[in-house]
Parts: structure tokens; C-alpha cells; sequence
């Protein structure tokens, strides 16, 4: 196999024991069409080099990677799911398909499935993913990117020829197989699995291995490993959920079997981007109480690292694991700041005048409904955008107290990269969003007619907009 000289194989995830997992076979599928081939993150880690065969085997068929694991893993864990605890859960229509390295960071990676077939804990289901789903999750993961969301990347996705019966969509509809490329497959359900059984032993050695490979920067100290992992765990959550504010995103369902240990989103079901300004805006129509409504999602977070808290509370006093969880409010709120201000290309003050202007932002595009994609744009570089943001769409919002009090802390600010607002996409009238009626029509003509592209064409604008403001790989 052709790998590049970068391809750092890993298998460290069996050191776990069998206690987390489940040895699986993948599916056998009808047809292997390949609809998408992330080729810039392949290249990054190695694998660039693989022939159209190639890449097939190993991601249609799931052929062990060289020097990987050699079986598929299906992972263990629990969850609570609207807040009611499933002891019932673990990898129902996936695993993990391989391991490695990234030869940049030298971060541990995992290549995980959707839709590769039914494992010990499909509970009834047929472990397949919709080809509309599988597109779902490429334009996700490709936009929060390009929004600088941590997430897991969309890597390869085979149309499998199969036709499935769905309730939620036109049945029978087509089957795909998808695989994400993501910095950990531990949740917090893995650890509350642990402690369901009451095995301390099997959770003390996952804490251990998530500080040794997720962690490896923050250094020793007094603290009990449980509350020091905890700990950075609530910080890298607290940047994920400012972060999934300032991009206008919704994940939908934020489920503690969602939320990983190394503060990635992931797993993109019922997700939406935010029309306008709603902080009750929600993403997945069974949400009837708007549980994870936009606005609601830091604390939905915040909730779930508390249950995270009480599973490792046999491995560390109590008080220092509330201690750990106490470091959440600040790093968001922090985080929070310095997301908004990075996406209106601002440059941060670091003190109460950026909490001063993102309250005043919110304010104006709560009151006047404001396009919230459109806002960003027309006010990216601040007062040097005046004369593009009196041209605006929606100009007419552009009045009131409200904006008044914004336009006025705004015009204190700096503007990071002033050489961006002379790009053609800032001279754009309308910035790249994606609202969900533009979803729908780029599925349309994939459903009708097989034509793939108008949805080539949208990660194409996606990724131009994410590179000029410096996201993506190596960015």
C-alpha cells in the first residue's frame, strides 16, 4: 500500500482491554460508489497516496490498515439521553476502524464508521446510514471547519446500494457508509458504563490513558488524575460550546453518549445553523421542550459534565471534582469573547470591554431578528466595513438603540487582518451559510437526477471561505 512516509499507525485503543469493547465484523454491501474523498486531510495523515482500490478496501470494505488494528471495534458505553439514563447503548452502527497519529501534532486519531452494519448494540436496528445523512454530515463538519468548531472531519462516504425503509424521510431511500476521521472515541457515556458496573479499576486505567494520549501537555500535580482530567475536560468543552455560539450552530442532540473526552463535536444528526438570532431555536424535531435549543447548549454541556463528574466520583474526592467542573463558567464565557470577536475579525482587548461588545451584538441581533451569518459578515473588520455593511441585505436593521450602542463599542476595535476585507468573498453581497432550504436543494438534485455537482461546488465555495480566515488543515 502506497502510504506516505508521514503514516504513523496506532493500536492503542486495545490496551484498553475487552472490557470496553466488542471485536466486529464490518457489513457486506451490494456497491462501493465512492461520493466523497477528503483528500486534504488524507494527505495530512498520510494516506493521500491511496489508489481509487485502495481506498475502497479500506474504507468500503474495511480492510485493516497497515500496522492498525486488525479487527473493527465496537466501543461500550452508556449515556443519558433527554437527560434519562440508557444503559442499553454503546456502537450500534459503527466502530472504530482504525487508529494513528497525526504526523503534525502528533495528536492520537481515530477513523470511526457510520452506517458499516449491525453490531451487539444495534438494539433491533440495521445498522445502515441514509446517502442523505451521510451528505448531512459532510456539509456539517465541512462548514464548522471552516468556522473553526473543533470537530471531527467527514473522510471518506461509499454509496452502498442498499434500500432503506426510514420513518423520518421518503422510503426506501439510499444507504451509504460513512467514516470520520476524529481525535477520540471515548465519551462520557464510556465512563458512566464504567461506573454502572461499579469497575473502578477498568475506569482509573481509561482516565489514565485519556490524560497519556488526549492530554499529554498539562503536566502532573496534587490532584487526583480523575479531577485533573475532569478538569480539562470542562475547559475544552467550554471552547467547543462557545464555539458552537459563535458559529450560530445547533447540534440537536446533546446527549452525554455525543460529547467526547477530548471536547470534538461530532456524530451530526437533526443539526441546524441558525437563521437569525433565537436563543430557542431548535434542531431536531422530537426536542419538544427545546431542551438543546441554541441558547441552552452551554448549560446542556455544563449538565452533562456533571453527570461525567458523578461517574468518576469513586476515583477522587468530591470536592475536587467540583472544583474541576468550577473552571467551566469563566472558560466559556472567555471563550466565548474571543470566538465572536475572532469571527467578526476583531482583535481581543482580553478584559470586560469584549464581554461589553459581544452583549451589545447580541442585543441588536435579538431585538431586530438579525440574519445571524449575515451580521458577521457585514461587520467583519469593524468600522472598516461601514461602507460594505450599508449595502447590506439588511441594512434596514442597521438603527434603533440597540445597534447604536454595538456600532459604538464596535468602532474601538481593531480589525486583525484589515488585507482580508479587500477579498472578493468579503465584496460578496451574502456571506457562505447553510440554512437548512439550502440542505434540501442540494439534495434535490443528488435524489432526482444523480447529480453530485451543486454539492462538489458548496464544500468547494465552504472550504475558500474557511481559508481565508485561516481554517483547515494545516491552518
Amino acid at each position: 500500500m502506497p502510504v506516505s512516509a508521514t503514516y504513523q499507525p496506532a493500536r492503542d485503543h486495545e490496551s484498553l482491554g475487552p472490557a470496553l469493547f466488542d471485536p466486529v465484523q464490518p457489513a457486506r454491501f451490494p456497491r462501493h460508489v465512492l461520493r466523497f474523498r477528503n483528500q486534504r486531510h488524507a494527505e495530512r495523515v498520510g494516506l493521500g497516496a491511496l489508489t481509487p482500490a485502495e481506498w475502497e478496501a479500506h474504507f468500503a470494505r474495511f480492510e485493516p490498515l497497515p500496522g492498525s488494528l486488525q479487527q473493527p471495534l465496537a466501543l461500550r458505553y452508556h449515556g443519558y439521553q433527554f437527560r434519562s439514563y440508557n444503559p442499553n447503548l454503546g456502537d450500534g452502527r459503527g466502530f472504530l476502524h482504525a487508529q494513528l497519529r497525526d504526523p503534525v501534532d502528533g495528536r492520537l486519531l481515530d477513523l470511526a464508521t457510520k452506517g458499516s452494519g449491525q453490531t451487539p448494540w444495534s438494539r433491533g436496528g440495521d445498522g445502515r446510514l441514509t446517502l442523505k445523512g451521510g451528505v448531512r454530515e459532510i456539509l456539517a463538519t465541512e462548514l464548522l471547519e471552516a468556522r473553526g468548531v473543533n470537530t471531527s472531519k467527514t473522510f471518506s462516504l461509499f454509496e452502498t446500494g442498499e434500500q432503506l425503509i426510514r420513518g423520518d424521510e421518503p422510503s426506501p431511500t439510499r444507504s451509504s457508509v460513512l467514516v470520520r476521521l476524529g481525535h477520540s472515541h471515548i465519551r462520557f457515556g464510556t465512563f458512566e458504563r464504567l461506573a454502572w458496573q461499579r469497575d473502578a479499576e477498568s475506569a482509573q486505567r481509561l482516565v489514565r490513558f485519556c490524560l497519556e494520549r488526549y492530554y499529554p501537555e498539562v503536566p502532573p500535580d496534587e490532584r487526583p488524575e480523575a479531577a485533573r482530567l475532569l478538569a480539562n475536560v470542562a475547559l475544552r468543552s467550554a471552547d467547543l460550546a462557545a464555539s458552537w455560539m459563535a458559529a450560530g450552530f445547533v447540534h440537536g442532540v446533546l446527549n452525554t453518549d455525543n460529547m467526547n473526552i477530548a471536547g470534538e463535536s461530532f456524530d451530526y444528526g437533526p443539526w441546524r445553523f441558525l437563521p437569525t438570532f433565537d436563543l430557542g431555536f431548535t434542531a431536531a424535531y422530537f426536542d419538544h421542550s427545546g431542551l438543546y435549543a441554541f441558547g441552552r447548549q452551554p448549560d446542556a454541556v455544563l449538565w452533562n459534565l456533571e453527570r461525567l463528574a458523578e461517574a468518576l466520583a469513586p476515583l477522587a474526592p468530591e470536592a475536587e471534582l467540583a472544583q474541576a467542573i468550577d473552571g467551566y463558567a469563566p472558560a466559556f464565557e472567555a471563550a466565548l469573547h474571543r470566538r465572536v470577536l475572532g469571527r467578526l475579525g476583531l482583535r481581543p482587548r482580553g478584559g470586560d470591554e469584549d464581554g461589553l461588545l459581544v452583549r451589545a451584538l447580541f442585543t441588536w441581533m435579538h431585538e431586530q431578528q438579525a440574519d445571524y451569518d449575515q451580521a458577521f459578515h457585514d461587520w467583519y473588520g469593524g468600522a472598516a466595513s461601514a461602507g460594505r455593511a450599508a449595502r447590506s441585505p439588511q441594512r434596514e436593521l442597521h438603527r434603533g438603540d440597540a445597534f447604536e450602542r454595538f456600532r459604538r463599542w464596535l468602532d474601538t476595535y481593531e480589525a486583525t487582518h484589515p488585507e482580508r476585507l479587500s477579498h472578493t468573498l468579503m465584496q460578496r453581497e451574502r456571506p457562505e451559510s447553510l440554512l437548512i432550504d439550502e440542505v434540501e436543494a442540494l439534495w434535490e438534485p443528488i435524489a432526482a437526477a444523480d447529480d453530485w455537482a451543486p454539492l462538489e461546488a458548496k464544500v468547494a465555495a465552504i472550504r475558500e471561505a474557511g481559508a481565508l480566515m485561516g481554517q483547515g488543515p494545516g491552518a
